[in-house]
């Protein structure tokens, strides 16, 4: 009857048994239901642990159980992984692969915002900083400059990390502004298209082309369309019938529209 992969021997976590023999006969067994069976012990004996390392990033955004199911898989991968031969203990093996997995899971999974890998540490970095002087000084906000050595860091770097602290998550566009009594969501603080904009480039391009008119000409053209005056009017002020000042309207206005279109050509 071959041995239980939960014997046990002392050792400061009580849930790291002793399966080193049993690693042993693992890597040399043939695949089949006997190996999957072991494989499965090993995996059990040693899930307490992939739960203990869970539970060190519980409150940072994501569920305890769902945390535990990924580093479930972690241990699965570290127990189909390890080799016993190259003689380092499993523990020492599965804990960064564990880990590394968890880890993983929050940067590929919950962080709303695409951020850089180097970005990301910089976060968990500055995090801890300004929690542990938090956790010194009761009541003080650390400062820039404080978080910046705490966390052995540039002030520059420490304040790209405190950015990154806000993409972890998005917020909605329909959230409700802090301070806001009115329900001002922030979808009703972007701005829409200015209708402006689409005139920019034809006014660009046909500025020099008025400036070459002559100066009968230019005048009209600037009473017309920024004074917002009317043909009469304007015929009034030059002392010309209204058909003249519709007639060198629309001869300025042709004349302007031919010449944009062949320099866009």
């Amino acid at each position: 009857m071959r041995p239980d992969a939960r014997q046990t021997k002392r050792h400061p976590h009580d849930d790291a048994p002793d399966t080193a023999a049993a690693f042993r006969r693992l890597t040399e067994m043939p695949h089949g239901p006997e190996r999957d069976a072991l494989r499965q012990e090993l995996v059990k004996a040693w899930l307490p642990m992939a739960e203990r390392l869970a539970g060190r990033f519980r409150n940072r955004g994501e569920a305890l159980d769902d945390l535990r199911q990924v580093a479930a898989l972690g241990l699965v991968k570290a127990v189909d992984r390890y080799d016993p031969e190259r003689g380092s203990a499993f523990e020492s093996y599965a804990v960064p692969t564990v880990t590394g997995e968890i880890k993983r899971h929050f940067r590929d999974h919950m962080w709303t915002l695409h951020v850089p890998r180097r970005v990301q540490d910089l976060r968990n970095r500055v995090r801890f900083a300004r929690q542990e002087l938090t956790q010194t000084v009761p009541g003080h906000t650390p400062t820039l400059a404080e978080i910046a050595e705490k966390a052995q860091l540039s002030e520059e770097d420490a304040a790209t990390g405190l950015e990154a602290l806000d993409s972890f998550t998005a917020l909605s566009l329909d959230a409700e502004l802090p301070g806001s009594e009115d329900g001002y969501a922030l979808r009703d603080a972007i701005g829409g298209p200015d209708p402006a904009l689409d005139v920019v480039i034809d006014r660009e391009a046909v500025k020099p082309r008025i400036a070459a008119l002559p100066e009968r000409e230019r005048d009209i053209l600037y009473m017309r369309f920024f004074g917002d005056m009317t043909q009469s009017r304007i015929a009034e002020q030059l002392g010309i019938s209204q058909m003249h000042v519709s007639r060198l309207i629309s001869r300025c206005c042709d004349r302007l529209r031919d010449q944009v279109m062949q320099d866009a050509a």
